[in-house]
């Protein structure tokens, strides 16, 4: 029982997980590193992420700042960027990427929250599809005399705390990245 609810748990912390790294892939109108971590570069034949064929740093609030460990690369990176779907103008001046992030304006920001909670809605699923098969396994284990009626009853509780958890982080998270959104 108690095997099955770690397991579950585990599980319902990696979803938590994969929605704060959806979460910083979303340009919030302040520079961060993140944006690019789903942008991958063609590296001597080798899709690669920017991150490792370039230092990326952080010079003011709204620059990023690309530097290639290779120069050759530079071509490719500014147009992996503006190939990908992240809306940012790349100005590349032969030695090193600037990417400007401009403010949102409010028709994007209120955009940004319907996906914020498009991304939530989406790890709230995953985290009830953990429940339902973890409570599933905890039915099969009564089944093979594992379990009390009694015990299962308390398991199933249990894992219904622990969605009930999950779910409120989740909530609070969404909240947390819409209000970063819409601070001006």
């Amino acid at each position: 029982m108690k095997e099955i609810l770690n397991k579950c748990e585990e599980k319902m912390g990696k979803s938590v997980q994969a929605l704060l790294n959806e979460y910083a892939t979303i340009r919030a109108g302040r520079a961060n590193p993140g944006v690019l971590d789903k942008i991958s570069v063609e590296y001597y034949g080798v899709p690669s992420p920017v991150n490792q064929v370039a230092a990326i740093s952080v010079p003011d609030a709204r620059t990023l700042l690309i530097t290639p460990w290779d120069k050759s690369t530079l071509r490719d990176i500014e147009r992996a960027i503006l190939t990908s779907d992240i809306g940012l103008n790349p100005q590349n001046d032969g030695s090193v990427i600037r990417l400007q992030f401009p403010p949102l304006n409010e028709e994007r920001r209120r955009e940004l929250g319907k996906t914020i909670y498009k991304y939530a809605e989406e790890a709230k699923v995953a985290v009830r599809s953990i429940r339902r098969d973890g409570i599933e396994k905890l039915k099969e284990s009564k089944k093979a005399g594992d379990l009390t009626e009694d015990d299962l009853k308390i398991a199933e509780k249990k894992m219904q705390d622990l969605t009930d958890k999950f779910c409120k982080e989740i909530d609070t998270e969404a909240a947390a990245k819409e209000k970063e959104i819409m601070e001006l």
